[in-house]
């Protein structure tokens, strides 16, 4: 890479021996995730006509129910329910949480309170009309522990004290806090421990940056309902609208009235021209996540290098596509930020400023020149002005390009007076 000073070069090389074996296995795993998503297309004789979409009410949408059968097939569950008319993440954990709870049940969170967007769902944070709160829905959460695992014995205390628990809520990423993300062996272990407490609960889990991550998914092992965003993983830099749940039939039936109407469900929901961006995206996903999870890898190697704290580490574990950052102070956090944001591909010439956005509670520095509006599998980097000033790193569609933005990055953030 030109124009760089002989120093930073030099420790690029370095790093680039140094995680060579950690890239060839996410090699391995890209290709066991990617023979997967191929037998299925293949099984379920995916089309030409397939990709034309739906207009109107969207009745009879052939693409889309095999593509729902696909996702099925993949999460091994009952159902999939896939629409454009899922505008987010957030919203399609809104919409099943909402379609599984009752006025008078509690929402239970044993990762700790959720980040701040769902927070808002709930109540208890912003003021917001139509919040959980609104509707007479509970909340209760047991926070983690010092070292952001699980606290057993508080989950198991309120699972024997509150018999109103409807819905036990499972968050596989680390949201805005700097907790690690929780792997899928640590998932199963939590289901199997709330199973023997709570055996009927239903157990949901916000899987949003996981997919693709690892070689399994939390429903292999009795998840109940679980929520995804097409702007992250699963649709792979190519999808414009939409995200997921994937779960039991009587849960998907009932997301897909909550979604729509009562008597609807999820006979109607027009896909217009998305259906190839959703059939390719999902065929090109395990990629995707492999090539982010890649370049996330060499971030942590790198900034590591540069004295910073890192997690995840550059050999440890991957479970989704976020790498935390902690700058410590406001200043280098937002300079490395402006930095990304002059290497992207969009909008190189816009100098991020933190400000507030609607579901925070602090300010928020982003970075993100996506061809797709908040796209997270595209490289993005965001953070809340709080301490530790933490910024977490997102996505990527090439390692390339991740390659070239962070190494340029890092020079502009610390090596400015040697260019």
């Amino acid at each position: 890479m030109a124009g760089l000073p002989a120093k930073l070069q030099n420790m690029v090389k370095e790093v680039d021996q140094q995680i060579a074996p950690r890239l060839a296995e996410i090699d391995e795993q890209v290709l066991y995730n990617q023979q997967r998503v191929l037998d299925l297309y293949r099984e379920h004789h995916v089309a030409e006509e397939d990709l034309v979409g739906s207009t109107g009410y969207g009745t009879d949408d052939i693409g889309r129910d095999k593509l729902e059968s696909i996702f099925a097939d993949y999460f091994k569950t009952d159902d999939a329910l896939i629409r454009p008319q899922l505008a987010t993440g957030t919203h399609a954990i809104s919409t099943g949480l909402f379609a599984c709870l009752r006025p008078g049940d509690t929402l239970y969170y044993m990762t700790g309170t959720p980040y701040d967007t769902i927070q808002e769902v709930i109540g208890i944070a912003g003021d917001n009309p139509g919040t959980m709160k609104d509707f007479g829905i509970d909340f209760d959460t047991t926070e983690l522990l010092p070292n952001g695992k699980v606290d057993y014995d508080g989950v198991a205390a309120k699972l024997r004290a509150n018999d109103h628990i409807k819905v036990v809520a499972i968050q596989r990423s680390c949201g805005y806090a700097t907790r690690a993300s929780f792997t899928v062996a640590e998932i199963k272990e939590m289901i199997a421990f709330v199973r023997q407490i709570l055996p009927n609960v239903i157990i949901f889990v916000d899987n949003c940056y996981g997919e693709f991550s690892e070689t399994e998914e939390p429903t292999f092992y009795g998840a109940d309902l679980m929520a995804g965003s097409f702007f992250k993983n699963a649709g792979a830099g190519f999808v414009k609208s939409g995200s997921f749940l994937v779960g039991r039939q009587d849960l998907i039936d009932a997301c897909g009235a909550r979604l729509m109407a009562p008597g609807i469900g999820k006979a109607e929901g027009a896909t217009y021209a998305y259906m190839r961006d959703y059939f390719e995206g999902f065929f090109m996903a395990p990629h995707t996540t492999g090539d982010a999870i890649k370049g996330a890898i060499f971030e942590a190697a790198l900034l590591e290098k540069m004295g910073l704290d890192v997690s995840p580490k550059w050999d440890e574990p991957r479970t989704d596509i976020v790498q935390k950052v902690i700058f410590g102070k406001p200043e280098p956090m937002i300079k490395f930020c402006g930095a990304i944001q002059h290497h992207s591909a969009l909008n190189a010439f816009v100098d991020p400023i933190p400000s507030h956005m609607d579901g925070y509670e602090d300010k928020v520095i982003m970075a993100s020149g996506s061809f797709i509006e908040g796209s997270t599998i595209e490289l993005s980097c965001d953070g809340p002005l709080r301490e530790p000033y933490c910024l977490y790193i997102q996505g990527g569609l090439a390692y390339a390009h991740i390659k070239v933005a962070v190494t340029h990055a890092v020079a502009e953030t610390f090596f400015a007076e040697e260019q």
